[in-house]
C-alpha cells in the first residue's frame, strides 16, 4: 500500500505478490502443524501438562492464521482459536495448578488473543 500510495504500481503488485507468497506458505505450514497436533500429539497426550500445552499450541496456531487471512477464515480461524484455548482452559483448571506455567503461559496468550 505504501508503494502505491507513492506512485511506485511496479514495487506495488511485487509486494502483493511476494505477500501472497509468503501467507501461502505460512498457511501450509500452519496447516501441517494442526494435523500434528489434532492427529498425533493431543490424542496421545497423558497428563495436563501436555495436554494443556498442545491444546494452547494448537489455539497460537489458529490465531496466527487469523491475523493474516480475511473474511470467512479468519473468523473460521479465530472460532478455532477461542473454542481452543477454552477447552484448554478447562483442562487446566481441572488438572493444573494455579500457579503452574504452562498454565499461566496459556492465560496469557488467551488474553491476547480475546484483546486482538
Amino acid at each position: 500500500q505504501k508503494e502505491a500510495n507513492k506512485g511506485n504500481a511496479d514495487n506495488a503488485g511485487y509486494a502483493k505478490e511476494f505477500c501472497a507468497k509468503v501467507e501461502t506458505e505460512l498457511q501450509t505450514i500452519c496447516d501441517t502443524i494442526l494435523a500434528l497436533l489434532k492427529d498425533k500429539l493431543i490424542p496421545k497426550a497423558d497428563g495436563g501438562d501436555s495436554k494443556v500445552f498442545y491444546q494452547k499450541m494448537m489455539a497460537d496456531y489458529y490465531r496466527y492464521i487469523a491475523e493474516f487471512r480475511d473474511g470467512d477464515a479468519k473468523a473460521a480461524a479465530a472460532e478455532s482459536a477461542r473454542k481452543a484455548y477454552a477447552d484448554a482452559a478447562e483442562v487446566a483448571e481441572k488438572e493444573l495448578a494455579v500457579t503452574h506455567p504452562i498454565r499461566l503461559g496459556l492465560a496469557l496468550n488467551y488474553s491476547v488473543f480475546q484483546y486482538e
